[in-house]
């Protein structure tokens, strides 16, 4: 766990990525489901300290988030706030600091 003082960029892009003030784009979404899958594939040992349930959760809310990208080209205002919903529940856990 990193201390709050020890910068972390990936935790840096994901606050300014999920603030209520930014506009998201689909380069945010894809990063942070990337940043997402990166955690999965490196077996995060957080991810162990979740109960099993809230992973089957996380990866409904992964899941939606990717269909969205997939059969939308461009978002709006009311999609994009349920979108960073969306990747907030699907980051459940796993950065403690977002």
């Amino acid at each position: 766990m990193q201390h709050a003082l020890t910068p972390n960029p990936n935790r840096d892009r994901l606050n300014k990525i999920l603030s209520p003030s930014h506009t998201l784009k689909r380069d945010d979404v894809i990063w942070v489901l990337d940043y997402i899958k990166k955690k999965v594939a490196d077996k995060d040992p957080v991810l162990m300290t979740l109960p099993q349930p809230r992973l089957v959760e996380n990866f409904q809310y992964f899941a939606e988030v990717a269909m969205m990208l997939l059969h939308r080209n461009s978002f709006y205002d009311q999609e994009l706030e349920r979108l960073k919903s969306y990747l907030k529940e699907a980051l459940y856990g796993l950065d403690a600091d977002v």
